[in-house]
C-alpha cells in the first residue's frame, strides 16, 4: 500500500516512545571490600534517550498518500476538510475516528489492511452512487458528480444543472459576467439569494468563498470563484433526508470543482440552429439522434416529415430517440450489425454551410479505432453528420457516429476542432428496445433511412 513505509515508520516512532529509558546506576560494592576502598570502575554502555515521536506523524507521508487518505476518509464522512495532500491535525483525528469506528484503538495511524479497507470501502461507496469527474459543455469547468442521484441535466449559456428526478437533489454550476468582482461582494450576494437562506457557515478568502446552511427545508453548500469578470458558482442543494448520503459527497465535490481548468477555454456557446443526421428505425416513426443536437429545444423538425418530439435520451452514450407521428413512407434500417474496427462508411447530412444550401445525403470515409473508452473515428466527418449511421465492409450496420466538440489548450482565437466517436450497435438497440421501440426496419439502406434533424433554440 501507498502508505505502507509512512505507518511501518510511525508504529515503530509510537513503540519506542513508549519504552522506558534504562537508569544508569553505579553497582553496590562487593561483599568483603573494605569501605574506605574505592570499588573498581565498571564498563558501561550509554544509552540514548529514545526520540519523542512525531507530532505529526502524517508528516513522513507523501503529499499523494495523504491526499488519497483524506479522499477515502471524506467518503466514509470522517474527514470533512480540503482534500489537499496537506499534513493536519484533522485528518489525524479523522484515522482516530475511523479506526474507533472499525472498534480498533484510535492511535492515529493504520496499518497496511486498514488503509486496505478503507480504500476499498470508499471506493465501494463512489460506485453507489456513480461518481464521475465530467466537463461542463457550457463553461469548459470541471466538477466531480454523483451521476445516479443526478442523472438529469439542463444546459443553457448561463450554465447546468444536474437533478434528481424526485428533486431531493440538485447540482446547478452557473456561470454569469460581472465587472469588477469580488469574493466577498459575490458571497454577500449569494447570501440573500434567494432570500432567506440561513447561513450556518462560511469562509471568504480572496481567491474564493465557501457557504452553507438552509434553504427552506433543504441544505445547501455553494463554492464560488472569479477569473477576470467571469464569475463562477457551484451550488448544492439537498433535502435533509439525504444527509447522510449527501454530505461526504460534497466535500469531493468541493475539492474536485476546477473551475477555470489550466489551458482550457470554454466552448462557444450553442447555435441558435443546430443541424443533425437521424436514422429511421421503425415504421411507426422512431428516430434515434445525437442527444446534444436535440438537446435545449424549442423545436425538432424532420423536412417532409414535421415536427419531432424528443421521448427519451441517453446520457452516457450521447443518444436521444425522437418521433414523428402521422409520417408515411419512411424506410426504417436494419440494425443488425456487429459493430467494427477499422474502414467504415458513415452516411449523413451535412449542415446547409457545407453544401452550398442543400440537403443531400452523402457518405464520408472514417477508420474506427478500438480503445479502452470510446471507438474513436478520424477523421472526424462534417458538421451535420453527427447522428449518421455507420457500415462495415460487408454494408452492415456498424454503429452511430456523434461528433463532440473538442476542449484543448491554445490561445482564445484557436480552432477548438471537433472529435468524432463511434456508438455500438448493441448500445443502440439497448437504449430503442429499452424504450419500447420495435425495430422492425429490414432495410441495409443506410441513404433511405437518413433524415435531416433541426433544432431551434432561443
Amino acid at each position: 500500500m501507498r502508505s505502507l513505509s509512512a505507518a511501518t515508520w510511525m508504529s515503530a516512532a509510537l513503540l519506542l516512545a513508549g519504552s522506558p529509558v534504562l537508569a544508569q546506576t553505579t553497582p553496590p560494592a562487593a561483599a568483603g571490600v573494605k569501605a574506605d576502598t574505592k570499588p573498581k570502575p565498571v564498563a558501561t554502555v550509554p544509552v540514548r534517550p529514545a526520540a519523542p515521536a512525531s507530532a505529526d506523524p502524517a508528516s513522513t507521508m507523501t503529499q499523494a498518500d495523504r491526499q488519497a487518505l483524506q479522499s477515502d476518509l471524506a467518503w466514509t464522512g470522517q474527514y470533512n476538510g480540503t482534500i489537499s495532500g496537506d499534513a493536519s491535525e484533522r485528518m489525524v483525528n479523522a484515522v482516530k475516528d475511523y479506526k474507533k469506528q472499525k472498534g480498533g484503538s484510535p492511535t492515529g495511524l493504520l496499518n497496511p489492511q486498514e488503509r486496505a479497507a478503507l480504500a476499498d470501502t470508499a471506493r465501494r461507496k463512489q460506485e453507489s452512487v456513480g461518481w464521475k469527474i465530467v466537463t461542463d459543455p457550457v463553461s469548459g469547468a470541471r466538477l466531480g458528480l454523483p451521476t445516479k442521484l443526478v442523472p438529469q441535466q439542463t444546459s443553457d449559456a448561463s450554465g447546468s444543472i444536474w437533478s434528481a428526478a424526485d428533486g431531493t437533489v440538485q447540482v446547478q454550476l452557473s456561470r454569469r459576467k460581472q465587472a469588477n468582482p469580488t469574493t466577498s461582494a459575490l458571497a454577500d450576494r449569494e447570501k440573500t439569494d434567494p432570500p432567506g437562506r440561513v447561513i450556518n457557515y462560511a469562509v471568504v478568502k480572496p481567491d474564493f468563498f465557501v457557504l452553507s446552511g438552509l434553504q427552506g427545508q433543504k441544505k445547501f453548500y455553494i463554492r464560488g470563484t472569479f477569473k477576470g469578470d467571469e464569475v463562477r458558482i457551484l451550488t448544492i442543494l439537498y433535502d435533509q433526508a439525504t444527509e447522510s448520503t449527501v454530505a461526504p459527497i460534497v466535500i469531493a465535490m468541493s475539492s474536485a470543482f476546477t473551475p477555470f481548468p489550466v489551458g482550457v477555454t470554454a466552448p462557444p456557446p450553442r447555435r441558435s440552429v443546430d443541424y443533425g443526421t437521424g436514422i429511421v428505425v421503425s415504421e411507426d416513426g422512431a428516430i434515434v439522434a445525437d442527444r446534444e443536437v436535440t438537446d435545449g429545444c424549442l423545436a425538432i423538425t424532420i423536412p417532409n416529415f414535421g415536427h419531432a418530439d424528443r421521448i427519451a435520451e441517453d446520457k452516457q452514450h450521447g443518444l436521444a430517440l425522437l418521433r414523428v407521428y402521422g409520417a408515411r413512407g419512411l424506410k426504417p434500417l436494419a440494425l443488425d450489425g456487429g459493430g467494427a474496427s477499422g474502414n467504415v462508411d458513415l452516411i449523413g447530412i451535412a449542415d446547409p454551410q457545407s453544401q452550398g444550401g442543400a440537403a443531400a445525403v452523402t457518405s464520408a470515409k472514417a477508420q474506427a479505432v478500438a480503445g479502452t473508452g470510446d471507438i474513436a473515428l478520424a477523421p472526424p466527418p462534417a458538421f451535420g453528420f453527427s447522428g449518421a449511421a455507420a457500415r462495415d465492409a460487408s454494408g452492415k450496420f456498424a454503429g452511430i457516429a456523434l461528433l463532440k466538440q473538442a476542449i484543448v489548450a491554445g490561445p482564445a482565437n484557436a480552432s477548438p476542432g471537433t472529435q468524432a466517436i463511434l456508438v455500438a450497435p448493441d448500445m443502440v438497440r439497448r437504449f430503442l428496445t429499452g424504450h419500447g421501440v420495435t425495430l422492425d426496419g429490414n432495410s441495409s439502406d443506410a441513404k433511405a433511412a437518413a433524415v435531416r434533424v433541426i433544432c431551434v433554440r432561443k
